[in-house]
């Protein structure tokens, strides 16, 4: 059961003045009642989730927007403003939001990692091999963990709630398994060479696993530079070997890497997967259940070739 902890470092000289002078100036966090207790995640899928935890009891923000890249994203003394008067501060963990540990120094607010308790996968390759694949929520059944950690988590923060909490979440998590036993009865009959999920980022291993798929990938994780030559060469080899029938892209990096894959093979492009941002409202994947059943749905789709 995750513990809340509240961070009491000291924060870095420009970004405390940053933040005091922002304070002083009589900004606040958003429109919110004087006694609203505000849950501010790290990101919109996170933000997501835990909205369905929360209902109406608590008011759940994110620091980044719809379309956001999390990886690299650079905090704002605005972020700052918004942790500082937040009654609860919650990251996905995993090393995903390299910036957090420095973005709540010094804030005394409570914290939670929403992945604390997950089998982590590490990192199989380049420089971050060794290290757990942040992508946890991939995986419908991570995602039972991740609400029940948000369950304690709330309970801890509003106990008067502690019921409605449970069961939201209970009610959230049969969703998660109805999307997880139907990816799994979809492509039960898949021989094994092409039962293979080969994407641009390596943000799938925990789908993989529980879906019963083999994982490849172009780059383990979201970087700045392209492609290497060695890197679209190794996923071509691949899908050749396998005859791997379709593979995919996220929605946040370029596909020109993988569209050199397909061309160099019999596999066609099987679609854009969605992975670290939910859409707008009247976007794709406005919900982390849109996300992950668009993902399920497209990859069966592009696995099995059965578009109904």
């Amino acid at each position: 059961m995750p513990k809340l902890n509240a961070a009491r470092r000291l924060l870095p000289v420009g970004a405390l003045i940053a933040a005091i002078g922002i304070l002083i100036s009589g900004c606040t966090l958003s429109s919110r009642l004087p006694d609203e207790k505000v849950v501010l995640t790290t990101f919109t899928v996170l933000a997501d989730i835990a909205s369905n935890v929360a209902g109406d009891r608590l008011r759940v923000e994110s620091i980044t927007k719809p379309g956001a890249e999390i990886h690299g994203y650079e905090p704002t003394p605005g972020d700052i403003r918004r942790a500082s008067t937040a009654s609860l501060v919650v990251d996905n963990g995993l090393n995903l939001e390299a910036w957090f540990g420095q973005f709540v120094d010094g804030l005394d607010v409570e914290h939670v990692v929403a992945s604390e308790g997950i089998d982590p996968i590490d990192i199989a390759s380049d420089a971050y091999a060794g290290k757990p694949n942040p992508h946890a929520w991939m995986s419908p059944v991570n995602v039972g963990i991740y609400v029940d950690n948000l369950v304690d988590a709330f309970s801890d923060l509003d106990p008067e709630g502690a019921e409605v909490f449970a069961a939201n979440g209970a009610s959230y998590k049969k969703q998660l398994q109805q999307v997880q036993t139907e990816l799994v009865s979809a492509l039960d009959h898949l021989p094994p060479n092409e039962r293979a999920l080969v994407t641009c980022e390596g943000a799938f291993s925990y789908l993989a696993r529980d879906a019963g798929l083999t994982e490849r990938y172009i780059w383990p994780v979201n970087a700045e530079q392209q492609a290497t030559p060695q890197q679209v060469a190794a996923a071509i080899d691949f899908v050749r070997k396998n005859r791997v029938p379709a593979v995919f892209c996220e929605s946040t990096v370029s596909d020109a890497a993988m569209q050199q894959v397909v061309g160099a093979t019999d596999a066609r492009f099987g679609g854009t997967l969605y992975v670290d941002s939910l859409s707008e409202a009247d976007g794709p994947v406005p919900t982390y259940l849109d996300l992950i059943r668009h993902d399920a749905r497209t990859i069966v789709t592009g696995l099995t070739g059965d578009n109904r």
